[in-house]
């Protein structure tokens, strides 16, 4: 039987963050509020739990699932040939709605998906996200949706689609907004905007002026 807390009742907040915490190290689904949209996330290091995530929304391992980190000092761990111009992004960008796709560490225990040697990454603007992510490390996050349906913009959108195939929500009230993140690619010598969200290439280029657009 799934479990909801109200993060935005102090006594809530603080039972749903422990429970949260200890489901997903038990390698069990919860759901949690973002920057942008509502997230289902796992235990990054889980193949088992990544496995049921992808499950759960009915989704396939040709789309493999972003990693949401706590803090910018966790990249150090996580990726290789990570370029001057990704910290930059880094710097002006997070915690915010910008995806970065890097070449993730060889030695990395995961399996996030046919990712080719590559993991979508970003830090979220969300107290909530932040709290539960320092916590319990990097997260397998992908939105809470069932695929092929919107994402949601709250918990009970959430719950609605997702039942008892998550162990506990994380309520905190609507999302700030819809729009998803942008996502670049700092794989190359040059940054690749893949797709634009919440930051365009005119905003991303004030930073990193030799960034291309993907066709």
């Amino acid at each position: 039987m799934a479990r909801r807390y109200d993060t935005n009742d102090a006594t809530d907040r603080i039972t749903g963050l422990r429970e949260a915490g200890s489901a997903v190290r038990r390698g069990e689904l919860v759901v949690l509020p973002t920057d942008t949209v509502y997230g289902i996330g796992a235990d990054a290091f889980s193949s088992e739990a990544v496995n049921d995530l992808l499950d759960a929304k009915g989704r396939g391992r040709n789309m493999p699932t972003p990693v949401l980190i706590g803090s910018p000092n966790t990249l150090h761990g996580l990726v290789t040939d990570f370029s001057e111009m990704a910290w930059e992004l880094v710097d002006a960008f997070w915690p915010g709605a910008l995806t970065l796709v890097a070449k993730h560490q060889p030695s990395l225990q995961w399996d996030l998906g046919d990712t080719r040697g590559t993991v979508a990454i970003r830090m979220p603007l969300h107290p909530v996200a932040i709290e539960l992510l320092t916590d319990v490390g990097p997260m397998a996050v992908s939105s809470a949706n069932l695929t092929g349906h919107p994402a949601p913009e709250d918990c009970d959108a959430a719950q609605q689609m997702l039942g008892d195939a998550v162990s506990v929500y994380l309520d905190g009230g609507p999302t700030p907004g819809i729009v998803p993140s942008s996502i670049v690619d700092v794989t190359g010598k040059v940054p690749v905007l893949l797709r634009a969200g919440a930051l365009h290439a005119e905003e991303l280029r004030k930073v990193v002026p030799d960034l291309e657009v993907a066709n």
